[in-house]
């Protein structure tokens, strides 16, 4: 059985624990979108694993893991993931694959990113500053593109380099008024990368399809949550890829109806990192009681995350467009000792009632959410294992969920264990 895992929010909704714990039942564990700018954490018997770019199943000795075309890779990252795994006794040797068509993130990346996002002032993204934008940009405008298979090489790369720094250097002291890059530097690093990274490159795409044809189970794992699409989230607020389900075919070169059942992850509330139109945030005590509760600080970047009810409107829209089959619900144990729990059930704007999501920003920045309130519950569930020894307050909330979203809520998260998982 293939399964794709992606976020239904705007990120963060603890899709590495889900990814960690269904990677038990598969052969082979795809990242196949985003770059450095994810953070997805795994806890295993007390130890913290915050991964950026290597797959949640890494973790799982005997996974094979892969990261596939639309991935953009930092491979100062990911060679400090494969050392911290290693630190643990947890080796990548013989199960991991980098598809040789991933772009590369290099240093002129990172700087134009910062660049870019300090000359916007007020009007700032909120990237994460890794240089993802940056050479999603140089991918598409092919150019000035660095992929892993450009390593092979090393000669006709330092050409390449020598061109690209010189243009992107042009841009730096000229626009910016910023000191140039250095080319050698550069490639001295791109040797150091093609020796540590070269053994494990190869055509990813051929693999899976052969993988696929041999019988093995594959879980594809998205980064970021489909309302930061590129294409259908609230742009510009979005990352640069497509980080909805619709980009599992596109960033893995597996089509759609190769894959079994397609899995959403959502929180029991909202949040959102960085600017863009949040229509159930709330900023005041209850925001608060939820950022605290739920440890609500990003993983790749340490910012507070902004925080809110949970948005039914935005979660139906991004189940139909990924054509979700079942949710898996996280931090319900966040919730717990509050007195009332608010639902969005639907938006107004301009008078009208809507419970279509309108991910076009002039529209979503109208919308003023129609709520439905229900009571909560006091009693700590983060040792529950079973939904009817849930409160009933906590299970009727997940009723409600399936009738606003009209899909099944399969997994409930009450802790950020492994073991602190209710499967229905």
């Amino acid at each position: 059985m293939n399964s794709c895992i992606v976020g239904l929010q705007w990120g963060d909704e603890g899709k590495g624990k889900v990814i960690d714990i269904l990677a038990e039942k598969s052969d082979i564990v795809v990242r196949y979108n985003g770059g450095a700018n994810a953070g997805h954490t795994v806890v295993i018997a007390g130890d913290k694993f915050a991964l950026h770019l290597l797959p949640s199943g890494s973790v799982r000795p005997n996974i094979f893991c892969v990261i596939t075309n639309a991935v953009v890779i930092d491979a100062d990252c990911i060679l400090q993931e494969i050392d911290a795994l290693a630190q643990k006794g947890i080796t990548l040797k013989n199960r991991f694959l980098i598809s040789e068509n991933a772009h590369v993130v290099l240093d002129y990346h990172k700087k134009e990113d910062q660049l870019r996002e300090d000359s916007l002032g007020k009007n700032k993204i909120g990237t994460t500053i890794r240089g993802i934008g940056p050479c999603y940009a140089d991918k598409a405008g092919r150019s000035h593109a660095i992929r892993m298979a450009d390593f092979r090489n090393l000669e006709q790369l330092k050409d390449k380099l020598q061109a690209i720094v010189e243009y992107k250097n042009k841009v730096f002291t000229a626009l910016y008024n910023a000191e140039p890059v250095n080319a050698d530097e550069i490639f001295e690093k791109c040797k150091f990368y093609a020796d540590k990274l070269l053994p494990f490159v190869t055509d990813t795409t051929e693999f899976l399809h052969k993988s696929i044809a041999a019988g093995k189970s594959i879980l594809f794992e998205g980064a970021q949550g489909s309302l930061l699409d590129l294409d259908h989230g609230t742009f510009p607020y979005v990352t640069s890829s497509n980080s909805s389900a619709l980009g599992m075919s596109v960033g893995s070169g597996v089509p759609a109806k190769m894959v079994d059942k397609f899995i959403g992850i959502a929180k029991a509330y909202t949040t959102r990192v960085g600017a863009g139109p949040f229509p159930t945030e709330q900023e005041n005590e209850i925001g608060q009681y939820i950022r605290d509760k739920g440890h609500e600080y990003g993983t790749t970047t340490g910012r507070p995350r902004r925080c809110g009810w949970f948005d039914a409107v935005a979660v139906s829209y991004t189940v139909t467009i990924g054509a979700i089959d079942a949710i898996a619900l996280m931090h319900l144990d966040t919730l717990a000792g509050l007195k009332e729990i608010k639902l969005c059930r639907a938006y107004k704007i301009d008078g009208k009632e809507t419970t279509f999501f309108p991910a076009n920003i002039d529209r979503l920045s109208k919308a003023t959410p129609i709520y439905e309130t229900v009571p909560g519950w006091d009693k700590d569930i983060t040792e529950v294992n079973d939904f009817y020894d849930l409160p009933a307050n906590a299970q009727n909330f997940i009723c409600l969920i399936e009738e606003m979203v009209k899909i099944p809520v399969t997994i409930i998260g009450v802790g950020p264990k492994r073991t602190q998982t209710i499967f229905r």
